[in-house]
Formats: structure tokens, C-alpha cells, sequence
């Protein structure tokens, strides 16, 4: 079987959870005998480096653009990086001309219409993964994402019109999301929808593999300090900032601590409130930007490994697949209250949860981990026996493939425009 995963953006210098998602699935895929063909649009990124073509996939590129007139360059990059309604005229005749058995969007609005557009052409099943959500996204965050097209005319809509994107959770043959609360939103407004509860996963064996010598080697200055991890692109979802301004109190009581932010800068006002806020508290010694780092690297999983306690300041998460890397790292979470979070983390069993109105108890988590051996110990014991047992790569991919062949099969028999009829919501371990 032949699969093609169409994405909205793919630049591995920006590399984050979608990415990584979507690499574990292509991988496990594999192993139950479907093939991957990524399509992406064309940037400037050096193609010599790409974790996706050397995890197994094809790589397509197509011509893509923001059809936003009078913004800067910079507010346009800022679509591309986080947010953006792309449109592309070459995706369709690049989809409509593959070979592929089933079309999965990890894209929604117009990039998702030109996709099920392409899929009904060719008579193939078409399905969505909800990596950022659709329904339960904060207001706060709706409103940063549509920051950038701020003085600016958007006049793609007659384009959307054109391939229907209102219209793709609805008329799309699957869809997958990460957490329980955004798929009862989806069967409340679509409720002759299919709608699959399909969490991301990890090779846990993998993440378990002692890497922190690989760590120190990179990062020196990491010895002898207390380390607060969090792996996140630096966009403003993170709330990044934040978790800075939070750092000082915390050395007042843990004056060892040390602040690790590995990820990508996908958001260049983000990146600069970062380095102001360090610079105005005198942070320059205890906060470590790494960058973004490989994904399943060593000096990630070690830097993951060597931490204290691993943090999620997060104002929206609809999954939070670096949960699941620091359970299966033996590192204990504490993660803001987000919808993704909670459906995860069952507090004082497999992490500690806060809510972002409530800094005590963020402080209160800090100490918690950093002082109580015996709690640390249990958190990390019970996270990583989890995340074996629930989130191992080839037995999530596994239940992918068997919703394509599902998929597949119906389409034969039925050859209708909806290939399966109404279901409830479906929890992951149901199709196990």
C-alpha cells in the first residue's frame, strides 16, 4: 500500500512535534507494508539534510504562497512558520498524478481541500491528523495566529471557495486527533463523522538507551547544575517567556538550576523576547538555548535523560509528544493544564499538572520534583512502564495502517463519496 501525507510546511531547520509525528508514523508504517510519500512545499532549506527521505519516505515538493497582499516580509514568514492558509495550484496535479492508495492531510483549510479535491479525482480515501487542533484551541491563540496578517488583504478566500476548505472535517473520509476533548468537540459539530483517537508515539527502547555522556560532551556547562528541560519550537503557543520570568524565583530556592530550551526558532519575535528577557534578568549562565536538535539524537534523549524534571508551559497543547520522549527517558513531567496534557498525565502518577493562572502551583510542582526523591522516583517508574505499554511506534502505526485498509477496502466495495458510514467516537485501543 502506497500512502501520501501532504504537509503544510516541512523544513527540518524548523523541525518539531508534527515533524516527529509524522517521521515515527512513516517508520512504522514501514513495518506493516505501507510506503510514504511526503508532499511539502518547496523553501530554502538545504536538501541534503531531510529526517523524513532518510526515515524511508519520497519527498515531493510543491510551489506554495500566502495569498496576503501589503504585509512584510517578515509578517509572511511569520504565516509560513506557524499558522499560514497556504494555497498551491501544483499540489493537485502532483497528488492527482500519484500512485497513492489513501491521501493523509496533516494539514487543514485550503492545503486540505486541494488534497480530498485530489483524492475524490482519483477515487482514493482521503484523512486528516489534527496535530495543532481545530476545535479546541484557546482564543489567545487564535488570536496569535492571525497576528501577522494584521494591515494586510487576504484575498484567497475565493480560493478556499474553490476547493471547499470549509468544508474538509466534514466531507474527509477519517479523521485522527490527539486527544480525547477535541474529538468530542468534532462528533458534537460533525456528528455523522468518523473520528478516531490516535495519540503519536515513541521508540521507547530507544529513549531508554543511556545517552547522557553524548549530552555532557555537547554541552559542558550542564555538570554539577539541576536541569528544567523543555523541548518545544520556539513559537508562541510555548509561552517560552514565560517559564524565563519564572526562572529566578526558582534559583532563589534550587540555585543549581539550570533552564534548557532545545528547539527550533520558528518565530523570530518570540526568539527575540526570549534573549531580551534573559539578558534583562541575568540569565545568560542558567538559560541554555540549544537550537533545534535531531530528532531521537543522542545529545537530545541525553540532555532529556540528564534533567531534573522535564517542564510544558504550553498556553495550548493538543497532544505534547515530548511527554511521551521524557516518560520513556525516565524523567518526570510537569506540564501546564492543556487539553493534550491532562488526557495524558494522570497527576502524581505519571506527572504533575498546573494551570497557568495558578504560579504556585508551578512553583509548588518545581519543588515537589526537585526535593521529593521517593515521588520522583514513582513518577518516573509509573511514566515510563506507560508509555511501553500504550505509545510504542510500531504498534500505534499499526492501527493507522488497519484504518487505511479499512478505508481501502470500503471504497472498493462501495465506491461512494463517503466511503464508511457513521460511527462514534472511537478510542485508540478499541482498533488494537
Amino acid at each position: 500500500m502506497q500512502a501520501s501525507h501532504i504537509l503544510r510546511k516541512y523544513d527540518p531547520a524548523q523541525w518539531g512535534g508534527t515533524e516527529t509525528a509524522l517521521q515515527r508514523l512513516i517508520q512504522g508504517l514501514q513495518q506493516h507494508g505501507v510506503s510514504s510519500t511526503v508532499h511539502a512545499p518547496k523553501n530554502a532549506s538545504r536538501d541534503d539534510i531531510d529526517p523524513l527521505r532518510d526515515s524511508g519516505a519520497k519527498i515531493q515538493r510543491y510551489r506554495a504562497f500566502v495569498p496576503v497582499v501589503g504585509i512584510s516580509a517578515a509578517q509572511r514568514d511569520a504565516l509560513v512558520s506557524w499558522g499560514g492558509n497556504l494555497f498551491s495550484f501544483e499540489l493537485f496535479s502532483q497528488l492527482r498524478a500519484s500512485g497513492a492508495d489513501v491521501m493523509h492531510s496533516h494539514a487543514l483549510n485550503r492545503i486540505a481541500g486541494i488534497s480530498l479535491m485530489a483524492a475524490r479525482t482519483r477515487g482514493v480515501p482521503h484523512v486528516i491528523t489534527l496535530h495543532g487542533g481545530a476545535l479546541d484551541i484557546p482564543d489567545e491563540v487564535n488570536a496569535k495566529l492571525t497576528a501577522p496578517l494584521k494591515g494586510g488583504f487576504e484575498w484567497g478566500k475565493a480560493l478556499g471557495a474553490l476547493v471547499r476548505s470549509r468544508n474538509v472535517l466534514q466531507n474527509t473520509d477519517a479523521i485522527f486527533t490527539c486527544n480525547p476533548r477535541e474529538a468530542a468537540l468534532l462528533q458534537d459539530k460533525y456528528p455523522r463523522q468518523r473520528i478516531i483517537v490516535q495519540p503519536h508515539a515513541v521508540p521507547a527502547a530507544q529513549y531508554a538507551a543511556d545517552s547522557r555522556a553524548a549530552a555532557l560532551k555537547a554541552y559542558p556547562q550542564i555538570a554539577e547544575r539541576d536541569l528544567i528541560v523543555k523541548v518545544a519550537r520556539l513559537d508562541p503557543a510555548k509561552n517560552l517567556p514565560w517559564l524565563v520570568r519564572q526562572l529566578p524565583a526558582i534559583k532563589r530556592r534550587h540555585p543549581r538550576a539550570m533552564l534548557v530550551l532545545i528547539g527550533a526558532g520558528t518565530t523570530q519575535s518570540v526568539v527575540e523576547e526570549l534573549h531580551r528577557e534573559i539578558t534583562r534578568l541575568g540569565l545568560s549562565k542558567d538559560v541554555l538555548l540549544t537550537g533545534g536538535l535531531g530528532s531521537g539524537s543522542a545529545e537530545l534523549i541525553g540532555l532529556i535523560q540528564t534533567a531534573r524534571l522535564f517542564v510544558l508551559s504550553s498556553t495550548a497543547e493538543p497532544f505534547g509528544i515530548v511527554i511521551l520522549e521524557a516518560w520513556a527517558s525516565g524523567t518526570p513531567v510537569l506540564s501546564s493544564r492543556t487539553s493534550g496534557a491532562a488526557s495524558l498525565i494522570e497527576h502524581g502518577r505519571t506527572g504533575l499538572l498546573y494551570d497557568l493562572d495558578q504560579v504556585a502551583d508551578f512553583h509548588s510542582g518545581i519543588d515537589t520534583l526537585m526535593i521529593n526523591n521517593n515521588l520522583h522516583r514513582h513518577i518516573s517508574t509509573e511514566a515510563r512502564e506507560h508509555v511501553r505499554a500504550e505509545f510504542d511506534v510500531p504498534s500505534i502505526a499499526g492501527r493507522v495502517a488497519r484504518v487505511y485498509e479499512e478505508l481501502v477496502e470500503a471504497k472498493k466495495r462501495k465506491g461512494s463519496k463517503k466511503i464508511l458510514p457513521p460511527q462514534p467516537v472511537q478510542l485508540a485501543a478499541k482498533l488494537s
